[in-house]
């Protein structure tokens, strides 16, 4: 990454390797589908989607990419995410491997719905 901090997700993908970026761009187009009024944010250096609380989140490095729904939003499809590396909340995604569009997408909007659950729930 550049030594300038970026300020936007827009930059920050700029500022990824550029064999990445295709992966970054379209993983990004992904989850503001999938949560368009969310709101966007660079925090520690890394692009945020938070709907009060963190949704998502992705980050570029030299290879490869990494998705964060969190351990509860990658939880539901461990059987599915068997032929990826992955951490307890942290999906990895090769920038020589195809991206996963539909399995992503699946598991933000499993987030997202999760996420807006706990908010009506911690309402009442």
């Amino acid at each position: 990454m550049a030594s300038k901090h970026p300020a936007t997700i827009a930059e920050y993908i700029q500022a990824a390797p550029r064999e990445g970026q295709p992966h970054l761009l379209r993983l990004y187009a992904i989850l503001k589908s999938v949560a368009p009024e969310a709101k966007e944010a660079i925090k520690w250096g890394t692009p945020f989607f938070v709907e009060p609380r963190f949704l998502f989140a992705f980050s570029a490095h030299k290879a490869h990419l990494n998705f964060a729904p969190s351990a509860e939003g990658l939880e539901p499809f461990r059987e599915e995410l068997e032929e990826y590396k992955t951490t307890k909340g942290m999906l990895q995604i090769a920038y020589d491997k195809s991206l996963p569009e539909d399995l992503i997408r699946k598991i933000a909007e499993h987030r997202l719905r999760h996420v807006r659950k706990r908010e009506d729930d911690a309402f009442w």
